[in-house]
């Protein structure tokens, strides 16, 4: 999701719709982008809080498993090999198969509530790591990754996408 420039137009369409819903139910797009840019500043990575949440003045997000700096760093080197093969998951007799297996059966249960502060901005919205596609696919949720990986411009392009009629 992070390369919108080379996603079909169908593809770039679902993903501005999917974040789009997810802003407006945050309180708009300018909540929605100072939240990401709340995320990008924070050093260590929220995901690896060891409380399970990340509070802004704006709202937060929370969930329901810790999620270990190893796990983190597997997981952001997964998604590199997704943008080329489309698959989180590598190929079965890859050597690290097993390893990103186990981080998708870790992380797979993990539910992300995400709440605006403020009840009138909007009721929140909520999801999960991953799309599971097929037994052997398996692909990184596009909230998923616009929330904690991609660029906030990339963010701000999806957001202000607009469809080819």
């Amino acid at each position: 999701m992070c390369d919108f420039h080379n996603l079909s137009d169908e593809d770039k369409n679902l993903f501005h719709q999917k974040l789009l819903h997810c802003a407006n139910n945050f309180g708009g797009k300018n909540f929605f982008l100072h939240l990401l840019e709340a995320i990008r500043e924070t050093k260590p990575h929220p995901l690896v809080s060891t409380n399970t949440s990340f509070n802004i003045e704006l709202g937060s997000i929370t969930w329901d498993k810790v999620i270990f700096n190893e796990k983190l760093q597997l997981l952001i080197k997964a998604r590199v090999n997704e943008s080329k093969q489309n698959n989180l998951l590598p190929e079965v007799d890859a050597k690290n198969y097993k390893k990103i297996l186990n981080l998708l059966r870790t992380l797979r249960p993990i539910v992300f509530h995400v709440k605006p502060a403020n009840k009138e901005d909007g009721h929140g919205f909520f999801f999960q790591s991953f799309d599971i596609i097929d037994e052997d696919t398996t692909k990184l949720n596009p909230i998923f990754d616009a929330l904690f990986f991609c660029s906030v411009d990339t963010v701000k392009k999806v957001l202000n996408y607009v469809p080819k009629n």
